[in-house]
């Protein structure tokens, strides 16, 4: 072959080769949660997830509705088991081996991709007052040994999602870090069990909560883009909370002797609506710095090498107990309905897209009436009621729907009762304040809008995932690819040779 013909040919191995689209963030996943009055179908969901290229996802609990639709999906699933359920677990190994059959084994044979087992979710808690602190260890062995015995325990590994009040630091630099002297010998325990049987720890790390429980705190400590004033640890200077957070629980595992304890991160995001800094410009801000590092895989002074991170969440659920805060509803980066809240740059010229398929009720709105009168002394009951049994939490102080006037309150208020009962008859009379109308009302307020929810019984099936016989995800597919296309191309040479 001549010379030029080869450089050639090489050439176009390397350009192809640059060109392999990898559909997929590495070590980026999400938390799908279910607390929704109008839930998306779970085949639309997994597709939406694969469309984004997210190929990881953290549920809170079996629900065979959602893993069904994961079959043969790509999508590594860690799989969750609510704080209630902790007692009973830790009270006989009999009880977990019949979980793991029903929950683990049934829909891995099924091709459910299922890699962990969260046991609890931040059992911790100080406001739990010890509730489950007895019961989660004995719970974590008892679903280790069901996973051995069903002959899972290489495939999955068990985990607990722990909050980041299990560790602090008395000087609030990094390396002062360790467990909280209450649970210390607990976390010891517990780490050391995980650490015998491959497991990993996982975390979750709220900057968002950091400001919304201080206002002094520095706001600009919160994100990622740096700080004037940072946190200085000797040679280290910490320019953001979560490097300096996510160190302090990488100082407390070396202390007591477990420098490589794999780490995971599993819950991190931040809300747009429900308080006056949950609003879709911070949200987009911290999510895409968090995106930049993970695209970048840039780990923190401590530990170079950045954990996986399951960012929370993907999808907004208006039934979500609100007691944390009324930001508790608004933690997705999809709205209910799967439409983009705001742009994502996720690398290799792709951005966030929408869910596909979604059906909706139709379009009429519940509003206040034109002849009613804001003085008639049912309104603020009326207001309260649909409030009680609907999300209005976008109506708080500095929501995105906070200070409308007293009309446009009413209405937003009347329409997500009447959009909550699925637009029933008569789920639009308050006390002869309210009328349905077709015509779509405005707020005046860009983000604000009156919402028409989701039709449960008229969603468009989204086309099942492809099936796998693997079920391992991008890697295998897109290594797979790579290597045909390497061989056919070296073929091809050797021809032209």
């Amino acid at each position: 072959m001549e010379p030029h013909n080869s450089s050639f040919l090489w050439a176009l191995i390397i350009i192809f080769m640059l060109n392999i689209n990898i559909s997929s963030v590495q070590g980026l996943g999400f938390n799908w949660g279910t607390r929704a009055s109008h839930p998306l179908s779970p085949n639309i969901v997994v597709k939406l997830m694969k469309d984004n290229g997210f190929n990881k996802v953290k549920l809170f609990e079996a629900e065979p509705w959602v893993l069904d639709a994961l079959r043969n999906s790509g999508i590594q699933v860690m799989l969750g088991i609510p704080n209630d359920f902790l007692a009973p677990l830790a009270s006989g190994v009999s009880i977990a081996e019949n979980w793991v059959t029903k929950n683990v084994s049934a829909y891995v044979s099924r091709g459910v991709d299922i890699r962990y087992v969260a046991v609890g979710n931040e059992p911790f808690l100080t406001t739990y007052k010890d509730m489950f602190t007895n019961a989660t260890l004995p719970a974590v062995q008892n679903i280790q040994a069901a996973l051995i015995k069903a002959g899972l325990g290489r495939q999955v590994k068990v985990t607990v999602p722990l909050n980041a009040d299990v560790y602090q630091s008395d000087s609030s630099v990094p390396s002062e870090g360790n467990f909280r002297p209450d649970i210390h010998d607990l976390m010891i325990s517990i780490v050391k069990f995980l650490s015998d049987n491959g497991a990993p720890l996982t975390i979750n790390i709220y900057p968002f909560l950091s400001l919304y429980a201080d206002p002094h705190f520095p706001i600009d400590f919160a994100f990622f883009a740096g700080t004037n004033a940072p946190v200085v640890d000797g040679s280290v200077s910490y320019t953001n909370v979560f490097d300096a957070n996510y160190d302090t629980l990488v100082w407390a595992l070396e202390k007591n002797g477990f420098s490589s304890m794999p780490i995971i991160v599993g819950e991190i995001g931040w809300p747009t609506d429900g308080d006056v800094n949950a609003n879709i410009q911070y949200a987009r801000k911290f999510n895409q710095g968090l995106f930049n590092r993970i695209i970048q895989g840039q780990g923190t002074p401590k530990r170079k090498t950045p954990p996986d991170v399951y960012l929370f969440g993907l999808i907004d659920e208006d039934t979500k107990s609100i007691q944390p805060g009324n930001f508790e509803r608004h933690w997705g980066v999809f709205n209910y309905d799967g439409t983009v809240k705001y742009k994502l740059d996720l690398g290799s010229n792709r951005t966030l897209v929408p869910a596909k398929g979604v059906r909706y009720l139709p379009r009429q709105w519940c509003v206040l009436a034109p002849d009613a009168s804001e003085n008639d002394p049912n309104l603020v009951d009326s207001i309260n009621y649909a409030c009680t049994y609907a999300d209005c939490t976008s109506l708080g102080y500095g929501s995105t729907c906070g200070g409308l006037d007293a009309r446009s309150n009413a209405s937003y208020a009347f329409n997500k009762y009447f959009q909550m009962s699925n637009q029933q008859k008569g789920s639009c009379n308050f006390n002869n304040l309210s009328v349905i109308t077709r015509i779509e009302p405005t707020t005046g307020k860009a983000n604000c809008k009156y919402e028409i929810m989701i039709d449960l019984g008229k969603h468009k099936k989204a086309r099942s995932p492809p099936t796998s016989s693997t079920a391992t995800g991008w890697r295998s597919q897109n290594l797979s690819c790579y290597v045909m296309a390497v061989f056919l191309l070296s073929l091809i040479i050797g021809r032209v040779a």
